[in-house]
């Protein structure tokens, strides 16, 4: 098990180059982090009791087909960020008209600057990526930045007993505490879950996630 939060030192840095390699080789149902129907994520949202007109960011969605969930339920202020523009075509394309309900941004979350402020976070699989401090900090900035008060984050991240390496790169993992230690005082923990995620390949990664409340 690593270190409370840990992870060994990066070789390879998060950044847009390598995942718009990873999106030029692989379809959608191909990546190690897809889901049909991401149903814990969305049973976290209904717990936040956000109204359909809440303002929601999916960071990191990309591909990923929660903005799918979150349309047919209804919600229509919905912004997809991802580092990489291919993923988010790939989201695009197979929503077909229903793509022009949602706000979709290219960028580097750490860099990322909102143009207003949201009701809910939600990020499965990119926090856990910023296994540097300097990393982590400006991702907790952004953060801050685009959440209002009072407003709640989902973060969902490999837990302890999860790899140790995601699509060629080191991660961090986390349990809950250990999320909400690193989150610092402005956060509070709502509450947890766990997932034991199937990937296409067969393999189970165990993640944890965390329901947060802005203070």
């Amino acid at each position: 098990m690593s270190q409370e939060g840990g992870a060994p030192a990066p070789e390879t840095r998060w950044s847009r180059d390598h995942w718009e390699r990873v999106w030029a080789a692989r379809a959608e149902d191909e990546v190690s982090w897809f889901q049909a129907r991401p149903e814990l994520s969305f049973r976290l949202v209904a717990a936040s009791g956000v109204e359909i007109d809440a303002r929601l960011v999916d960071v990191g969605g990309g591909a990923s087909r929660f903005s799918d969930l979150l349309l047919e339920a209804g919600f229509h202020h919905v912004t997809v960020l991802d580092i990489s523009a291919a993923a988010l075509e790939r989201a695009r394309q197979r929503l077909g008209p229903r793509a022009s309900a949602v706000t979709w941004v290219a960028a580097d979350v750490t860099s990322w600057r909102p143009d207003g402020l949201f009701d809910l976070w939600h990020d499965r699989a990119v926090f856990h990526f910023m296994t540097r401090p300097e990393e982590q900090e400006a991702y907790l900035d952004t953060l801050q930045r685009a959440l209002r008060p009072g407003g709640q984050a989902i973060l969902a991240t490999f837990s302890a007993a999860g790899p140790e390496r995601c699509s060629g790169l080191p991660v961090a993992r986390y349990e809950p505490d250990w999320l909400a230690r690193r989150l610092g005082p402005r956060f509070r923990l709502l509450e947890s879950d766990r997932e034991d995620h199937r990937t296409p390949g067969g393999k189970v990664q165990r993640f944890q996630y965390s329901r947060f409340v802005r203070g």
